[in-house]
């Protein structure tokens, strides 16, 4: 067991400690599909301008809280790109010790990036961690929070695409993966999508790898119901776009290298050998991979 395998184990036991009676699922697994809640999200987007703008999303679900921060807007001839962050991060706390892979990546860059930057918070990630683990709690609130920052992302695009000519790219990390990965299946409506520890084999996560001390009885117990609801595998493939530039961790346990290269096919993937926190904490490496996918 080398030391990025041990580390992923290790944060997975802490986090199963910490996280008490609240783990993921651990009061509900009965969802609506990905595909039902962004037929039934309702968000306005403002006028795009530098700084944070808070939106109130209507859904089956009730009203959720998300938002996104305009971070750099350098102009219409840049190219844009709309970050997404990973589980419990809070994307717009920029103190020295914040876990914030935005900033990690964009904010502390040591050359300019040339783009109109933008980053998304998803829905409960304005709230404790001990509030944010009362809510995932649910399966439904997990799929809602996900599928929320979906639409937005989209609503984003069609939004800047009537006044910015040149592409969209959509990055995210682990939790922002996947949600890359979402709007790819379902609206693929940027030009360019670059998933940093993600694969779309979402439910397997929660059932199959040590992310599954994370969660509780109910999942555990029904990991079929699980995957139903989370993975969406066969959506992502029916896209045959060649938009798709993923990044993995060969030692990640909680994003299983083995299983989550199966969603990309034949398509190259950049592999980190690492695990998914030395990966996730790896910016420079993570960075090196937007900027050479934002150069083609």
């Amino acid at each position: 067991m080398n030391k990025h395998i041990l580390l992923d184990n290790l944060t997975a036991i802490i986090a199963s400690i910490s996280s008490g009676k609240n783990k993921f699922f651990s009061k509900s697994i009965d969802s609506q599909s990905y595909s039902e809640y962004l037929q039934n999200i309702n968000l306005e987007i403002p006028t795009v301008k530098e700084g944070i703008h808070e939106i109130v999303a209507d859904t089956p679900a009730g009203k959720l809280d998300t938002a996104f921060y305009v971070a750099q807007l350098k102009g219409k001839e840049y190219p844009i790109v709309i970050y997404h962050h990973g589980n419990n991060e809070r994307p717009f706390d920029f103190s020295r010790f914040a876990k914030n892979t935005f900033k990690n990546i964009f904010i502390d860059s040591p050359q300019p990036i040339d783009a109109n930057i933008i980053a998304i918070r998803a829905p409960f990630h304005d709230l404790s961690v001990k509030e944010y683990q009362k809510k995932v709690s649910y399966l439904s609130n997990f799929t809602a929070m996900l599928s929320v920052s979906v639409k937005l992302i989209n609503e984003l695009i069609l939004k800047l695409k009537k006044e910015y000519p040149l592409p969209v790219m959509v990055s995210g990390i682990s939790l922002g993966g996947w949600i890359t990965n979402l709007h790819r299946t379902y609206f693929n409506s940027a030009d360019m999508y670059v998933p940093l520890l993600a694969g779309a084999a979402l439910g397997d996560l929660f059932t199959d790898s040590i992310y599954r001390k994370m969660t509780g009885t109910p999942a555990r117990e029904n990991p079929d119901a699980v995957r139903k609801v989370l993975n969406f595998e066969s959506d992502f493939k029916k896209i045959e776009d060649d938009n798709v530039f993923p990044l993995l961790g060969r030692f990640d346990q909680f994003i299983q290298y083995e299983r989550q290269k199966k969603c990309y096919g034949q398509r190259s993937i950049n592999v980190l050998e690492k695990g998914h926190v030395t990966s996730a904490l790896a910016a420079d490496a993570l960075r090196q991979h937007i900027l050479t996918c934002l150069k083609r």
